[in-house]
């Protein structure tokens, strides 16, 4: 049998698919001059293939099946399968269209095909609900699949084989590593758990499958594979909480040392599962970047979200130790929850600067379908087109505010962290900023919260708009 898997590249704006919000995926579409900017990097030194994709092209390869990867151009086969996302969904949609014209037997994985089934259900001849292994092995057998699939949770993570990147298109992979202008090739995703445990309302992480994890070992076979293949791999671990069971990521990082293997990798983590024995463990095993998320300086606004706050001083204790041993970090912040004002975004945004991470991504709050936030405030969500619940728009009614309030709070956001000579002094890699430094960020800042008063016009005292 030929299978087609089908990991579509989308022509508007950045996205990210696959492992991404829960698997929903991203789409930046610059809005100012510095998303723009945004925009272009990240289209430039973020781009690396679906795990997914590897791990089905895996199944399918090891029963005997031959396995072709597109991320656009029609491909004939027996059997293909496609990647779906909420912000790109419309394009993956007209290529199963086409594909089954042609008489390829289709269907469609993911977590919007998992979540949000109802729009693909004229577009494909099955749909698979759940993560993707379990179907796949079924059809790698011989089955034909039809309608609505339900396809459990593999427990036993390390039965999977290892993903098949030598079957995707390397020619796409790309990322950022370091200050180099010059993206790797050699970037893949590893997966070495799935799902989150934790519990904040408005995560799709966790809502697909409960969480489960891959034994140390297991993971380190499949990086020493990657090694003997590709040379000097840089991982992405995509990994919501990598450092969940300290003892595994320990186990981890101790057997990248004792096996000498030429890595370096990222992983995302909360800062409170990080102590300094354990950074300096991951910095020698050669720990790149870690990113975590902060979302809102506001404990009291993560607590109404049922999100763990982490004490302000761990998390610039853990920064600074990463400054100091050359590991970069990229903090996620959230605007929109619904005890917002403007004046408690600020907040944010200047807590951002203070932490002086080296990255910063800053996102609207989305409620993705299949979320408790989605289902808490269904009754305020406008938006109608799915493809714009997308990490960077407001798509429910606001107590305190307007869409465009909330894009330009979003765009200063962006234009105070990045456009800041102290940023680009500490991305170089250098520590302690002098007065100059201090009077550039201030006159930036001035400049900022000038257009600020400009767009909104006059406040309350507590931030509400007037």
């Amino acid at each position: 049998m030929r299978v087609v898997i089908a990991d579509l590249k989308s022509r508007d704006g950045f996205v990210n698919k696959d492992t991404i919000v829960g698997g929903y995926g991203a789409r930046l579409r610059g809005f100012s001059w510095t998303t723009r900017l945004i925009e272009r990097v990240r289209k430039i030194y973020q781009n690396v293939p679906s795990i997914h994709c590897a791990y089905l092209a895996a199944i399918f390869s090891s029963a005997g099946h031959e396995v072709v990867f597109t991320d656009e151009q029609p491909a004939d086969g027996d059997l293909g399968l496609v990647l779906t996302s909420i912000v790109d969904y419309r394009h993956e949609i007209r290529w199963a269209d086409d594909a089954r014209r042609r008489g390829m037997h289709v269907g469609f994985f993911g977590a919007m095909a998992t979540h949000v089934t109802e729009v693909f259900k004229d577009h494909a001849d099955f749909i698979i609900k759940g993560e993707p292994e379990a179907a796949a092995q079924r059809l790698a057998q011989g089955e034909r699949l039809t309608g609505l699939v339900q396809s459990p949770a593999i427990s036993a993570l390390d039965s999977l084989p290892f993903p098949a990147w030598h079957l995707l298109a390397q020619a796409r992979t790309s990322h950022a590593v370091g200050r180099s202008l010059l993206p790797a090739r050699c970037a893949f995703p590893v997966l070495s758990s799935r799902s989150c445990p934790e519990f904040c309302t408005y995560c799709p992480h966790r809502i697909t499958a409960p969480y489960r994890a891959r034994s140390a070992e297991n993971v380190l076979a499949e990086i020493e594979e990657l090694c003997n293949r590709y040379g000097r791999p840089y991982l992405i671990f995509r990994d919501p909480l990598f450092t969940e069971e300290r003892e595994r990521s320990i186990a981890i990082a101790e057997g990248i040392i004792r096996k000498r293997l030429p890595v370096q990798f990222e992983c995302e983590t909360r800062l409170d599962d990080l102590d300094t024995d354990l950074v300096d463990l991951l910095a020698r095993a050669g720990l790149h970047t870690i990113t975590f998320g902060v979302e809102s300086v506001d404990p009291q606004t993560l607590k109404r979200v049922a999100r763990r706050p982490i004490p302000q001083a761990h998390q610039k204790a853990i920064i600074q130790q990463c400054r100091g041993l050359g590991v970069q970090t990229q903090g996620f912040y959230v605007f929109g929850f619904p005890n917002e004002t403007a004046e408690s975004i600020r907040a944010t945004i200047d807590y951002a600067i203070e932490l002086g991470n080296t990255a910063a991504m800053f996102k609207v709050l989305t409620p993705y379908p299949g979320t408790p936030l989605y289902k808490q405030i269904s009754s305020r969500i406008f938006e109608t087109d799915l493809e714009k619940f997308d990490g960077y728009t407001l798509t429910f009614n606001h107590p305190n505010l307007a869409p465009d309030q909330m894009q330009f709070l979003l765009g200063s956001a962006y234009a105070r962290f990045y456009v800041r000579p102290s940023w680009a002094w500490n991305f170089l890699g250098f520590q302690g900023f002098g007065k100059w430094f201090e009077r550039m960020d201030n006159y930036a800042r001035r400049k900022q919260l000038a257009n600020e008063i400009a767009f909104f016009g006059s406040q309350n005292s507590d931030g509400r708009l007037e």
